[in-house]
């Protein structure tokens, strides 16, 4: 993979020359991306809950099942039947959006709850990708 650094701030008026920080990186996105290539998949966000934590509706979300779930983690769970992106309050057993207009949900005893994995990276499309359209 080519790698151009470009370190840009907000108010910037221009960019100076990339081509004399020009190197090549030995790596690839997806060792960049996935740490557990068997284990992970990847999603779609929808939705404005998790908004707090820097994920947007249409962002993808690389989740990986090897990874042992951790208090506050983000995750992807089944909840009675719906895949949910949440942060998961392990302690006080519910989940969590990052949105203040978006209330937390118990996980109750007669509730259908399985984590199916945790986000370990967001990524944000800054223009529609052919791949993601549904048909």
């Amino acid at each position: 993979m080519n790698v151009i650094s470009i370190y840009a701030s907000a108010g910037i008026t221009g960019f100076e020359s990339p081509a004399s920080d020009y190197q090549q990186l030995p790596l690839s996105l997806d060792e960049l991306l996935i740490e557990h290539p068997s284990a992970t998949f990847i999603g779609q966000a929808h939705g404005d809950s998790m908004q707090g934590v820097g994920i947007f509706d249409g962002d993808i979300l690389v989740v990986d099942r090897h990874v042992s779930v951790r208090n506050n983690d983000v995750i992807v769970a089944n909840y009675n039947g719906a895949f949910v992106c949440k942060i998961i309050d392990k302690i006080n057993r519910q989940l969590l959006s990052a949105n203040e207009s978006h209330m937390s949900t118990p996980i109750l005893e007669h509730d259908t709850f399985s984590v199916e994995g945790v986000v370990i990276r967001s990524i944000r499309c800054h223009r529609k990708s052919p791949i993601l359209e549904i048909a």
